[in-house]
């Protein structure tokens, strides 16, 4: 398989309450939710780096499709890293994350291998972690 993965796509409590979260509340680039005129067919897409989409899809929905009946959320199954360029950006973006209503679920503090990062839980338990990692510095 040739890595082509463009799109990481999270299954969610209520569409419009994460929509907010994201657009509004972390400053993700998207044109809202598109599809609603498909049964099981509404979802939003976000803007990411390098042409990486992030996309919000209703959990029902997202069974649904799969077939697979709906399961609660593991927030320790996977979690989603966020990359800063500056260690202070870390501290920034935790507490833009807070005030949009995440939970904290481990203030940022030294890694063992010389970077700094925290983790934050969205409204539906998906787990982020903010890191500024200064062998693994983002691409501007």
């Amino acid at each position: 398989m040739k890595p082509r993965i463009s799109v990481l796509t999270l299954g969610v409590g209520d569409l419009e309450r994460s929509l907010a979260f994201y657009r509004d509340g972390l400053g993700l680039p998207t044109e809202g939710i598109v599809g609603r005129e498909f049964a099981h067919g509404a979802v939003a897409f976000f803007d990411l780096s390098g042409g990486m989409k992030l996309a919000i899809w209703a959990q029902d929905d997202l069974a649904h499709d799969t077939g697979v009946p709906k399961q609660p959320v593991s927030s320790t199954a996977a979690s989603i890293g966020h990359n800063v360029s500056r260690r202070e950006e870390v501290d920034a973006v935790m507490r833009d994350a807070e005030a949009a209503g995440a939970s904290i679920i481990k203030a940022p503090g030294e890694t063992f291998y010389g970077g700094y990062a925290g983790y934050f839980a969205d409204p539906d338990g998906h787990l982020w972690e903010v890191v500024w990692n200064p062998q693994m510095l983002p691409q501007a």
